[in-house]
């Protein structure tokens, strides 16, 4: 099979293989033959050699069009629109055709997902990942990166959720020596680390609101400024975001910038949860069970596929892990499924009336809370009442912090001078 072939654009879907010299006109020996008006017998020359496929215009007096431009001579790229008299073509080069990208389903949904990303990897178009915690989205990324033309270049990713605004900022943008406290030497961001390559931003909804204008800005001019410093930095790298937060949602109570989530928005992939793909379930469990060298039987795999696994795939990998823990060397039964998924204690909690994770979940978010008042009351304290400086040292904008204040009732008239 040629490298280059052609391609006409009616409904006739002709397709022609490039030759070494391709003639193109309405002359019987032409090797491209139209009948249209205005082709004269030899209108063009398509030339294959070195790898390139050339159109020559042959001094005819319509024209030869490439992506709408006349032109005399030029070099073809796939894709490309070619147009003589009133005939359309398109290029096809066989060697960009894209590759099978490594991960498929039994789910239809999610197989025609996981198709669509073979073309997309060939480019460097943000790709934003949405779905449940434990889902996956970061096996997604990581076989977009080793699908990509730059699959050799470094594959870098940042967890937003895992550090403070200030942490962030050097950690995606980097710093220079003493630009804060801690700061003993230059150090590259994220950006530069992954300089031709992926930048996976994981968890980008929980960005902190005062740095989404500048990553903004980043991806806006591909350009950043380090920590410190006043010379901006050319950038080269794609960026994969994800996420298991309705960013729509955000949008809408303000903690999340239209303008940014638009930005990363260009090809949208949405992971289902593990429940949804069942299909897959035998395929993950074994995979699983392999590495980690556990047995299940029949039965005790069809009781795992009645729970709900609320934390999907990272949830069953970590239950094989615990039967690997517990039983080493043992064939996994119905028996071991229950201690396995510590149904005992919620069923227990089930049959007295209390939802044992509602009242953990609840203690929880009442130690969080009350954390979260004590450090505002002791940089308050600090701060002499002083909300601007308070939200700096608590890495928050002012917004929410005056949002916390009212919310715990705190009287700043208490810690005025």
């Amino acid at each position: 099979m040629a490298q280059f072939q052609i391609e006409l654009l009616d409904n006739s879907k002709q397709i022609w293989e490039v030759s070494e010299y391709s003639n193109i006109g309405s002359d019987s020996t032409c090797a491209i033959q139209l009948g249209e008006v205005n082709v004269e017998a030899r209108h063009a020359r398509l030339e294959a050699k070195e790898k390139q496929l050339l159109i020559k215009d042959l001094r005819s007096t319509g024209g030869t069009f490439v992506n709408g431009a006349q032109v005399l001579e030029a070099i073809l790229k796939d894709g490309d629109l070619i147009s003589i008299g009133a005939a359309d073509f398109v290029v096809h080069d066989s060697s960009r055709v894209a590759k099978e990208f490594p991960l498929s389903s039994r789910c239809e949904y999610w197989d025609q997902q996981l198709k669509s990303l073979s073309s997309v990897a060939a480019t460097k178009f943000p790709v934003l990942l949405l779905g449940p915690s434990g889902a996956g989205k970061d096996i997604v990324a990581q076989s977009l990166h080793q699908s990509s033309p730059f699959a050799k270049a470094p594959f870098i990713s940042v967890n937003c959720s895992a550090l403070t605004e200030t942490l962030v900022e050097s950690e995606l943008f980097g710093h220079i020596k003493g630009s804060f406290t801690g700061a003993v030497a230059d150090r590259k961001g994220a950006f530069e680390s992954a300089r031709g390559g992926t930048l996976f931003l994981d968890e980008i909804g929980d960005l902190p609101y005062g740095l989404q204008a500048k990553l903004l800005r980043a991806l806006e001019n591909n350009e950043i400024r380090p920590v410190g410093s006043d010379a901006s930095v050319k950038t080269n790298v794609r960026i994969i975001a994800a996420t298991h937060q309705n960013l729509y949602q955000k949008i809408r109570e303000g903690s999340f910038r239209s303008d940014l989530f638009f930005r990363l928005n260009v090809i949208t992939i949405e992971a289902p949860a593990l429940k949804e793909r069942l299909e897959d379930f035998d395929e993950l469990l074994y995979t699983f069970a392999r590495q980690m060298k556990v047995r299940f039987s029949y039965n005790a795999i069809q009781l795992l596929k009645k729970h709900d696994w609320p934390g999907n795939i990272r949830e069953l990998k970590n239950v094989v892990a615990r039967a690997s823990a517990l039983y080493p060397k043992k064939y996994i039964e119905e028996i071991h499924i229950e201690h396995l998924l510590n149904r005992k204690e919620r069923l227990a909690h089930a049959q007295t009336g209390v939802n044992y994770a509602t009242v953990t979940d609840t203690n929880q978010m009442s130690v969080i809370k009350e954390i979260e008042k004590q450090m505002i009351l002791k940089r308050l304290a600090a701060n002499q009442g002083n909300q601007k400086r308070t939200a700096i040292d608590l890495g928050m904008p002012k917004s929410t912090l005056h949002d916390r204040i009212r919310h715990y009732n705190i009287n700043l008239d208490e810690f005025k001078a």
